[in-house]
């Protein structure tokens, strides 16, 4: 099929399956995400070992420090007890009973697990922002505000892509 008579449009539809095919991945493909190894282990896996484990969107996020869309996240209308985990190591950052409806399209937290988060100034926007991290793998979770709720009065705004959900038990 690919003599010297393949015309332009058959070629771009199959570079377009073939790069459809490399850059989705399933869930089934993506290996579950448990604290089975050390803090020390989750800081050091490989960007190629983070591409492997994470979707293309979760990647982007939490290694790249990107942002997802407002809106666009299933967290945002979660109403149930339980907690938000890291979506790349599971390590638990929020419980349902810290959450808030900020209005801004961001799942967002007045306060956080204790020792659960690292800060850093992020300057990006040309603006001084502080953005927070996972703390066992330093993934990219969001910035936090100081407009949010009582009695904090701070807003951590989360990448819904950076966060998994997990029930409560009952």
């Amino acid at each position: 099929m690919l003599g010297k008579t393949l015309r332009r449009r058959e070629f771009t539809l199959l570079i377009g399956a073939a790069s459809l095919s490399a850059c989705s991945k399933s869930s089934a493909q993506v290996p579950k995400k448990e604290n089975v190894m050390s803090d020390a282990e989750w800081a050091n896996i490989s960007s190629n070992q983070w591409q492997e484990r994470l979707t293309e969107m979760e990647f982007y996020v939490l290694r790249e420090e990107g942002t997802e869309r407002p809106g666009t996240s299933p967290l945002n209308n979660e109403k149930r007890k339980g907690s938000y985990v890291c979506a790349g190591c599971g390590l638990e950052l929020f419980t349902s009973d810290m959450k808030f409806d900020s209005g801004t399209g961001w799942p967002s937290f007045y306060t956080v697990v204790q020792g659960a988060v690292g800060t850093k100034e992020d300057r990006k926007l040309f603006t001084k922002r502080t953005e927070y991290h996972c703390a066992r793998c330093g993934g990219h979770q969001g910035h936090v505000f100081k407009d949010g709720p009582h009695p904090t009065g701070l807003r951590y705004c989360n990448n819904g892509v950076a966060l998994d959900f997990v029930p409560a038990a009952g």
